[in-house]
């Protein structure tokens, strides 16, 4: 079973962009999360931070690196994976990360500006792959009515 994670912080280094053998994207950076409440006893504000490793795959590896920069605060939803390896020492080591699913700007205190990237496929080109005949988010069905305000081929945001 996957823990499905929400969290939302600053991001504590720029996103660094690393590619595989098979030519697959791989990002990651660190994200810090804060929780600050006050003591009932001395009324006193408290505050801690935890830090996270988060790992982001293919094309949200892509927009991340093109999108964010250390100090960015997002909102990050994901699953927990444990990692397990040997150090140089012979010590068995593991570690907790997010594996990101959605990565997007907290607009809590700051504006963002979107823009929609071409869908690419495994080749990097315009069409995913697999599914062939099968819609584009947004776009009616072959001969299907928009039902909406915009026409087929604008966006309806």
């Amino acid at each position: 079973m996957t823990a499905q994670v929400t969290l939302v912080g600053n991001l504590t280094r720029d996103p660094e962009m690393r590619y595989l053998p098979s030519g697959a994207q791989n990002a990651t950076f660190g994200l810090a999360v804060s929780r600050r409440w006050r003591d009932q006893g001395s009324q006193e504000w408290k505050e801690q931070t935890s830090f996270f490793d988060i790992t982001c795959w293919r094309d949200l590896a892509d927009n991340v690196c093109e999108s964010l920069g250390k100090g960015a605060r997002v909102i990050v939803q994901g699953r927990l994976e444990q990692r397990s390896w040997e150090d140089k020492e012979g010590n068995r080591r593991s570690k907790v990360e997010v594996t990101a699913d959605e990565v997007g700007p907290s607009l809590r205190w700051a504006t963002a500006d979107i823009t929609k990237t071409e869908r690419r496929g495994p080749d990097g080109g315009g069409n995913s792959g697999g599914g062939g005949s099968r819609p584009v988010p947004n776009e009616p069905a072959a001969g299907e009515s928009t039902g909406g305000s915009y026409t087929y081929d604008e966006e309806p945001f």
